[in-house]
């Protein structure tokens, strides 16, 4: 392209010197004679025509390369096209007398060369045809481990409320007695308590058409759903005010930490002897200690005057324990605050319905606007049957 380019500037360059020498000679004419010569007229309109299909040739290729670069050029154009485009010319052509004058300049071709980037924008940027590659799936944030349920009994039920008996009370005046002497009298209360059945749920709206579109994102939804209540579920096992529709967790329940049995050098560790010694002392054994994970950290890290760790071994994966008893570290248990309990014995949670999720067109005017409706819900309740055996304190 570039060789033929060439070849046609030079003939162009020496075609543009043959009308120059033929204008030349037709002002010549106009001077001697009043009138340009038939044939010199004839040669002008040869070369004009000649250069029109040079012209022709030229804008072709130029344009071409225009659209292998993707810019803009300036068409070239010959000193004899600007001379025949001239009025001095047309008004000599068509008087065939008179004289023409042409002015030369000096044309500097210069083509911007720019390098082929990734960029989106300019010239040379291919940045838009690059095809990005999308992985497969959906990057979810950090998940929650659930704890505080698997510390506690399972169970089911089919009712929307549990009722327990609960002892209240008991004056034991049991004593030695001589013989046909009156035999003491003890008393006992009870009380029966009623614990209801709570539904956690939320929902989400989606189109049919994404739904359609995207197959992963009905699974994904569905899981993030289950999440959910499961999330709010150990908060409400955990720490439920009883209020409303919450449900009465352990924390409200538990009894206070007795913080006169307490010693002046007690530390973390020390505490938390002391809150199994409060269950035990109310005749319970303990069966867990949940903590939060900052405070688990901290006593993990204690290290004695040698500087040999005294809980955690960061060579060995063991399971997390303390004074023979299992730790259970969540963000649900407030950092500073501590609970210890019988779990295995004190609670129980019934599960009235499993989370469960449905999706439906019939909801508000889903149906013409093509939307849907995923609910997640479950219904479970909590029965705490001996609020004595949990202890709850802080650091």
């Amino acid at each position: 392209m570039d060789k033929e380019f060439q070849e046609l500037l030079a003939k162009l360059a020496a075609r543009d010197d043959e009308l120059k020498a033929l204008v030349e000679k037709a002002n010549g004419e106009a001077k001697a004679a009043g009138a340009v010569a038939a044939e010199t007229k004839a040669a002008i309109e040869k070369i004009v025509e000649g250069n029109a299909a040079i012209h022709a040739r030229l804008l072709d290729m130029e344009q071409k390369q225009a659209r292998r670069a993707g810019g803009d050029f300036d068409l070239l154009r010959s000193t004899g096209a600007s001379f025949t485009d001239s009025d001095t010319f047309k008004k000599l052509q068509a008087e065939g007398r008179g004289t023409a004058r042409m002015t030369f300049k000096s044309i500097t071709m210069n083509a911007a060369v720019t390098n082929v980037t990734s960029s989106t924008t300019g010239t040379g940027g291919v940045g838009n045809a690059i095809a990005p590659d999308r992985l497969a799936g959906i990057i979810t944030p950090p998940n929650r481990r659930m704890t505080v349920r698997d510390l506690l009994l399972q169970g089911r039920t089919g009712s929307n409320l549990i009722q327990f008996v609960q002892e209240t009370g008991f004056q034991n005046m049991a004593a030695p007695v001589a013989e046909g002497a009156s035999k003491p009298q003890s008393d006992l209360s009870m009380d029966l308590v009623d614990t209801p059945v709570r539904t956690l749920a939320h929902w989400i709206k989606a189109s049919t058409q994404v739904l359609s579109d995207i197959p992963l994102l009905q699974s994904y939804i569905d899981g993030r759903l289950r999440y959910g209540l499961q999330y709010v579920e150990e908060q409400q096992l955990l720490a439920g005010d009883g209020t409303g529709q919450n449900l009465e967790g352990l924390i409200p329940q538990a009894t206070a930490f007795d913080t006169s049995l307490v010693k002046a050098d007690d530390q973390q560790v020390d505490i938390l002897r002391r809150a199994i010694l409060q269950v035990r002392i109310a005749e319970f054994a303990a069966s867990g200690i949940v903590l939060n994970p900052i405070d688990w950290a901290d006593i993990e890290t204690l290290k004695d005057n040698n500087g040999r760790y005294i809980f955690g071994n960061p060579g060995q994966n063991l399971q997390p324990s303390m004074w023979g008893l299992p730790v259970v570290d969540t963000n649900a248990m407030p950092a500073g605050q501590f609970m210890v309990g019988a779990f295995n014995l004190a609670a129980q949670v019934f599960d009235r319905e499993d989370a469960n999720v449905q999706v439906s067109t019939e909801d508000g005017d889903n149906f013409t606007k093509n939307m849907v409706t995923i609910r997640a819900e479950e219904r479970l309740a909590l029965a705490v049957f001996r609020p004595q055996s949990f202890v709850y304190g802080g650091f």
